[in-house]
């Protein structure tokens, strides 16, 4: 994540016309060495291995937190404390906990700005899925299907900090179902309400430690996690993440499906859109594939290429720090950018589905009001 949130501030002011010019100012990890290589290939200004000074630095107005999720919270409320304006990573943090005591001193701390980096938002074929929808295109919403499938995960990869609860928080779930419950939301507008059941499963249990030594250690993390789920507006949804879906590589999907048609976004064909219009005559009745490249009408894609010059996964962290140095700037983003209020809301769904895994029953979200 380092790599590619830098890039995004170093690119997005070369692409878009902003009302404010984002300075790579300090850049902070643990490991001095690797920190002055990496400082000085992606264009941070200053290092630091001691995170707290930045929150003295009256430099510094815009911190943005790519750590492992069990310190969000922690340099987070620093940071709020501090009076700067907070960008995390996602899930929000490890723990509904933690998560909750961000949401808290954003509400606290109202004279900074929060964000948070549900990047997939920021790709065009998502924000004109949304679009669609919000204009009534496919009517009422009756069901999302989300999948997030990855193959990664399998015995061969040691222990990561990500097969950890402790640093983690979740496994698949955290990582991936974070995504698409953001972005189911996102697109229908609509809360989930209740999770009517779940399953939760860790079928890799031991992976190599890192230091060489051959020995294993344990992995306490869900490898798959599925649930289903309720919405304000009376839809039902299916939700699935898996880290050990071979054939999947990073398929992150999303159908809606309505009264009047349905939308279909994969992002392994990320500069796609599946279109169906169910009011057209049968004989033509079918799905669409719309091209998100117009610069003139998918949103973000005027800042980029020609038309049809396909963008890729770093265009979406682009998309979003320009949008983010446009709300610090006084103007509106190209669509709504995710705070810790909205962060939370997505954590609070995550809990429901790991409690009704563990108790094989129905949770109303209202239980975590």
């Amino acid at each position: 994540m380092g790599r590619a949130h830098s890039n995004a501030w170093g690119q997005a002011p070369k692409f878009f016309d902003l009302p404010l010019a984002p300075a790579m100012h300090t850049v902070s990890a643990r490991d001095a060495g690797e920190l002055s290589a990496f400082a000085a290939r992606w264009g941070w200004a200053h290092t630091t291995t001691d995170w707290r000074t930045i929150a003295r630095d009256p430099e510094v107005h815009l911190v943005d937190i790519g750590t492992p999720n069990h310190v969000h919270a922690e340099q987070a409320l620093a940071m709020l404390a501090a009076g700067k304006h907070v960008a995390c990573e996602k899930p929000l943090a490890g723990t509904l906990e933690d998560a909750r005591r961000m949401r808290d001193a954003a509400r606290q701390h109202k004279g900074s700005k929060t964000f948070v980096w549900f990047n997939y938002r920021r790709c065009p074929a998502v924000g004109l899925m949304r679009e669609l929808v919000r204009e009534g295109r496919i009517g009422d919403v009756v069901h999302v299907r989300a999948t997030y499938l990855q193959s990664w995960g399998g015995p061969e990869t040691p222990l990561l900090w990500r097969f950890q609860t402790d640093a983690a928080g979740s496994g698949a779930h955290g990582d991936l179902n974070a995504h698409i419950v953001d972005m189911a939301r996102f697109v229908t507008g609509e809360e989930v309400t209740e999770i009517p059941g779940a399953i939760v499963e860790t079928f890799v249990k031991e992976r190599a430690l890192l230091d060489g030594s051959g020995r294993k250690g344990r992995s306490d993390v869900d490898d798959v996690v599925a649930f289903l789920a309720r919405f304000s507006g009376g839809a039902s949804a299916s939700f699935e993440a898996s880290r050990l879906a071979h054939g999947h590589l990073n398929r992150n999907t999303l159908e809606i499906n309505g009264t009047k048609g349905s939308v279909a976004f994969d992002f392994e064909a990320m500069n796609v859109l599946r279109f169906c219009d169910a009011t057209a005559p049968k004989r033509l009745r079918g799905w669409t594939e719309i091209m998100a490249t117009s610069g003139a009408d998918h949103p973000w894609v005027g800042a980029w290429w020609p038309d049809a010059h396909v963008i890729g996964y770093e265009h979406g962290f682009v998309n979003m720090a320009a949008d983010i140095v446009r709300v610090l700037g006084g103007q509106e983003p190209a669509a709504p950018l995710p705070d810790f209020e909205d962060a939370y809301r997505t954590q609070v769904v995550l809990e429901a589905a790991l409690v009704a895994a563990r108790e094989r029953a129905a949770v109303p979200l209202s239980r975590f009001a």
